[in-house]
């Protein structure tokens, strides 16, 4: 902008930026940016040696859940199909509507522009706080979406590769393995991924959250069966397959001390969260 006087001085008496100066600004910050978030995930890990593998809770919760899955395949999934099948319309219109929430759009795209939006937002001229207290809300929401995206792509391949038919006339064990069409791909149950996934991703970063975040994920694993979309069986494998998923994703990140931290017994903390006074007292503490 220049000034009535022709300076090209702004109202303050300042030299005004042109636009292709602050886009060349912008640019810059947005790649310095990039630089120091690929910086902070290439970080080596250092979990000490009392943390907790996660071989260990497979071990331990890995085989029961197995268990639990062929229990439910050989004497619930049938009976509870057919009763599912009996449900009253008005219910099942109901669960209709709680089961969409299970999709991961609803978390993977709005945490994907709060992203964006932090590095579109990230320029040379903030000052050393700012863009630290910018990065460590950045860590922790590139967790959320790996933690939940990634189990649900694992699953998206697996339940196709399995091919088991969803509730139907054929009964629980209906097969044609490999084949990607939506009607064999049941187990095991996307939508239980992403929910059980969220609990255990969004509940490790606020576990006061936990009760609510349980409810929504039974929630969702119970409409999946209502719906006649999955068997019992279907909702247990995907429950296992999220909160495990989001498990390995935490470990990953708290042996780089992102946005986590093993504590003396092993198990793993999160790290408070970001704001300008933590950040400025504490400024390693991404």
């Amino acid at each position: 902008m220049t000034a009535p006087d022709g300076t090209g001085r702004g109202v303050a008496g300042t030299p005004a930026m042109r636009p292709s100066g602050m886009v060349a600004a912008r640019a810059a910050g947005i790649l310095e940016y990039l630089r120091d978030s690929a910086a902070i995930m290439r970080r080596p890990s250092r979990a000490p040696e009392g943390s907790r593998p996660l071989w260990r809770c497979l071990k331990f919760y890995g085989f029961p859940a197995a268990g639990a899955v062929a229990v439910s395949m050989t004497l619930l999934d049938a009976p509870v199909s057919s009763f599912a099948s009996t449900l009253p319309p008005g219910l099942v219109d109901l669960c209709y509507d709680v089961t969409d929430f299970g999709r991961s759009g609803w978390i993977l795209f709005p945490v994907g522009v709060l992203i964006i939006l932090i590095a579109l937002s990230a320029t040379l001229s903030l000052d050393r706080t700012s863009r630290l207290v910018l990065a460590m809300a950045a860590v922790r929401l590139n967790y959320v979406f790996v933690a939940v995206g990634l189990p649900g792509l694992v699953n998206t391949i697996v339940k196709r590769w399995i091919g088991r038919e969803r509730p139907s006339l054929h009964g629980p064990f209906s097969y044609e393995p490999f084949s990607w069409q939506p009607e064999f791909a049941s187990f095991p149950s996307g939508h239980a991924t992403t929910a059980f996934a969220a609990l255990v991703a969004i509940g490790g970063l606020y576990p006061r959250a936990r009760p609510l975040l349980w409810a929504y994920a039974l929630l969702i694993g119970v409409s999946r069966v209502a719906v006649s979309a999955h068997y019992p069986s279907d909702v247990i494998a995907g429950a296992v397959t999220g909160a495990f998923g989001a498990l390995c994703v935490r470990q990953w990140f708290a042996s780089r001390g992102l946005g986590f931290y093993f504590g003396s017994d092993g198990s793993v903390y999160p790290k408070p969260g970001a704001s300008r006074h933590r950040t400025a007292r504490s400024p390693m503490a991404a």
